[in-house]
């Protein structure tokens, strides 16, 4: 490209020999300004509403901030830190309370000069749980059999004891806190989804007897609370077992959560299934693959992958839902919680304000991770499918 400027001399000329660089757009074009104009001061509308909501969101924050943190006490052996005095008319958060009773949330009535073993279990779930997820991680195969099978029967013996093996037993009555809230939403979480799969595969089918049990269990379970599942399954489940077998709680209220996530699973990998065009099923059928390998090589990973925000979306609300086994007597993180509130010697207005504030930090920083984790897979798997 050359350009060629002359001025009225016709003996004096200039030809560019090298193509000039395009210059940046203008600041007011692109970046942070231009999204901010765009989208938050584009009207006077939008204008007003801009500054009304900076504005509620700055009075929040700042009660928050000054209970959190700025009126908060962070030291005390008693609900007497925690009380209003001259200096602090509106006494904050009484972190002395969550830390004096953080043992107790995290392990319940678990046997004091026993939880080292609940800390191995902690250990090898980080471990075990980074070791599946990291995409690149070494051998990773090992890590999924070290996370769906070691780790169960490892986590089984240590928790519940194997005298056997020398260790003291401790029955289930004594699992509790965060414990137990991670044994019921991992347990639900891992086992729903396979579950979910044939739930969803069987209403699909063309066999009538299983098409009918799975739409029949599928709309019952969907058309209840969970709080009703626990109870059937807490009261009613005995009731079809021999007499000699009787499950205790915590099982009883694992398989009211499974069947029930289950159900709701095998709704979100139908769409999944339903979402794909008709040609890769007859793509599978046209390379003489059987149903079973078609599915496991061809449908499902496409409908897994599509409906991948569903399930991420059925495993955070899971989590939350394990609340829910506290009522039917589990001694769950929010049972514990509730159970500290009782103790006279932190009674005090803002205790249990602050035990929630710290139950409102503990489940979000769980759910989002997952919604985390689960955006970087949705990256990467949108990323492959641009090369």
């Amino acid at each position: 490209m050359s350009n060629s400027v002359s001025t009225n001399s016709p003996s004096v000329s200039f030809i560019r020999k090298e193509s000039t660089q395009a210059l940046p757009p203008p600041i007011r074009a692109t970046g942070a300004l231009a999204w901010i104009r765009d989208n938050l001061f584009s009207t006077v509308f939008n204008t007003v509403l801009t500054f009304i909501s900076l504005a509620l969101i700055y009075l929040m924050l700042m009660q928050l901030l000054h209970f959190a943190f700025f009126d908060a006490t962070f030291t005390g052996q008693d609900r007497s830190a925690c009380l209003s005095s001259a200096s602090r008319p509106e006494p904050g958060a009484c972190w002395s309370f969550i830390s004096t009773y953080i043992n107790y949330f995290i392990y319940g009535s678990y046997p004091i000069d026993l939880r080292w073993r609940v800390n191995i279990v902690y250990v090898l779930f980080f471990i075990s749980m980074v070791w599946v997820l990291w995409i690149n991680a070494p051998k990773r195969a090992w890590g999924a059999i070290s996370f769906f099978i070691i780790l169960p029967i490892v986590s089984y013996i240590l928790l519940l004891g194997a005298p056997s093996l020398g260790l003291e037993k401790v029955t289930t009555e004594r699992l509790g806190g965060m414990v137990v809230t991670f044994i019921v939403a991992i347990v639900g979480i891992v086992v729903s989804l396979p579950l979910g799969i044939l739930l969803a595969l069987g209403r699909r089918s063309n066999l009538p007897i299983v098409k009918v049990f799975c739409v029949i269990f599928i709309e019952f379970v969907r058309g209840v609370p969970l709080i009703t599942v626990l109870f059937a399954a807490n009261f009613m489940l005995p009731l079809f077992l021999p007499p000699d077998l009787n499950p205790d709680r915590l099982l009883r209220a694992l398989v009211a959560v499974v069947l029930f996530s289950a159900a709701y699973m095998a709704e979100v990998v139908r769409a999944g299934l339903q979402a794909l065009p008709k040609g890769q099923y007859e793509g599978a059928n046209a390379m003489g693959l059987s149903y079973w390998q078609s599915m496991r090589l061809i449908i499902l990973p496409q409908a897994l992958k599509a409906t991948l925000p569903n399930i991420v979306n059925s495993n955070v609300a899971l989590f939350k839902d394990t609340t829910l086994v506290s009522t039917v007597g589990i001694f769950d993180f929010v049972n514990t919680l509730q159970a500290s509130f009782k103790n006279p010697d932190w009674a005090t207005p803002v205790t249990s304000t602050t035990g929630w504030l710290f139950a409102a930090a503990f489940y979000f920083v769980c759910c989002y991770s997952m919604s985390s984790y689960a955006r970087t897979i949705e990256t990467r798997l949108a990323i492959a499918d641009k090369r």
